[in-house]
């Protein structure tokens, strides 16, 4: 099984791996910082050098189990070492519109008590949907301004682990509706927005709010009863 390295640091850019599996354009490392698409985060891009070729990494993915690098130009052979550079813009992007993802659901559970449906996300722009019946009128402006006090409040950031067996996966780290955290999961990571949110979470984030932006959101829609969207893009300032 692939280390995935950005678990635990999701500021590493560049690492050394080596080619596990090659099937096609895709090729299995025995490391990787590259983020693979789960949970509403899309993957990482950048690219793979080794001694006599490089190539872009276009996609990761997880195939039962296994990271898979889509690669676009040349494939290292079974055993090559290579090094992985992340493209640190689309990076850092992503770690600014999950965090932000977080601190809104930080937000609505702890004012709403409200729950999230579902969600997706892209660089500097997101959607969340809750179990909400109805937005009261002006809701789109407060929430957007509760999010950003939480950012200016520049709240740290931090990352544990807790053994499955020794954590509780109730409302007090899961805010998803049903508990995304797969069954095959041993050991559970641990996103804590000091005084704000903490949740069960594999994705990567800043170190601090104050590094998201400002928060805008752009539209509320109905999904449906008891359902509601909020889209919401992001500001350098």
């Amino acid at each position: 099984m692939t280390d995935r390295l950005y678990l635990v640091d999701a500021d590493l850019r560049t690492f050394d791996a080596t080619v596990v599996s090659v099937d096609g354009d895709r090729v299995e490392l025995d490391r990787t910082a590259f983020y693979a698409t789960s949970g509403g985060q899309p993957h990482d891009t950048g690219h793979l050098v080794w001694a006599n070729g490089a190539a872009a990494v276009l996609d990761v993915r997880t195939v039962d189990s296994t990271v898979l690098h889509t690669l676009a130009g040349p494939v290292p052979e079974v055993d090559t070492t290579v090094t992985g550079e992340v493209d640190d813009a689309r990076r850092r992007q992503m770690m600014r519109t999950h965090t932000a993802m977080h601190i809104l659901c930080g937000v609505m559970w702890r004012d709403w008590r409200r729950v999230v449906t579902g969600g997706n996300m892209d660089a500097l722009s997101g959607r969340m949907d809750f179990e909400v019946d109805q937005l009261p009128e002006g809701f789109a402006a407060e929430v957007e301004a509760l999010c950003n006090a939480e950012i200016a409040a520049d709240r740290p950031i931090e990352v544990s682990f807790i053994a499955r067996g020794d954590a509780v996966l109730d409302r007090d780290l899961i805010r998803t509706k049903v508990s995304l955290v797969p069954d095959s999961v041993t050991e559970i990571r641990i996103v804590d927005i000091v005084g704000l949110d903490k949740q069960a979470d594999g994705g990567t984030h800043v170190s601090s709010t104050g590094q998201v932006g400002r928060l805008e959101v752009v539209k509320t829609e109905s999904k449906g009863k008891g359902f509601k969207r909020i889209r919401f893009v992001l500001h350098d300032r």
